[in-house]
């Protein structure tokens, strides 16, 4: 059996300097401060989406079993807006959803761009997941149900 496409991949950069820095999914990002609920095993989350976002997470498991290779993962918010205009500034988060306070979680192409564009100039988060949300005045917290903030990255970028 062949080996999927980002093994081979790690394989080739293994030992280099050369980074890899992958467009991650939502699904994947956790909804419980102790990290055992992803979004993808919510009650909302659309069946149609459920096989991407396994695939997705099994692909940012085998990168964190990569110490030799030096990645980046990055997760989108959980509305990826394609047709999104560029703001510009964003917030990076780590490994669970950020939400605002109407409860949205959104990012443009165009402001994901900026942040793929951003931590391929500094490489700030090697072997590590990080997620973007749009900069909103009111992100207070993560989807977590108990109402406590969670953690978060709270540096934001603008361009």
């Amino acid at each position: 059996m062949d080996k999927p496409k980002h093994q081979n991949l790690c394989d080739c950069l293994s030992g280099t300097d050369v980074r890899l820095l992958v467009v991650g999914d939502a699904g994947s990002l956790y909804v419980s401060p102790k990290h055992t609920l992803a979004v993808s095993d919510t009650p909302d989350f659309p069946d149609t989406f459920k096989p991407l976002a396994a695939a997705m997470a099994k692909a940012l498991g085998k990168l964190r079993e990569r110490s030799n290779v030096k990645w980046t993962y990055i997760s989108p918010a959980g509305y990826f807006r394609a047709e999104g205009k560029r703001t510009g500034p964003y917030i990076l988060g780590g490994e669970e959803l950020t939400l605002a306070d109407a409860g949205e979680s959104v990012i443009s192409y165009a402001d994901y761009a900026i942040a793929m564009i951003d931590e391929i100039e500094t490489g700030n988060h090697l072997q590590q997941r990080v997620s973007t949300e749009r900069k909103q005045h009111n992100i207070v917290k993560c989807s977590s149900k108990s109402g406590n903030a969670l953690p978060l990255d709270t540096a934001s970028l603008t361009r």
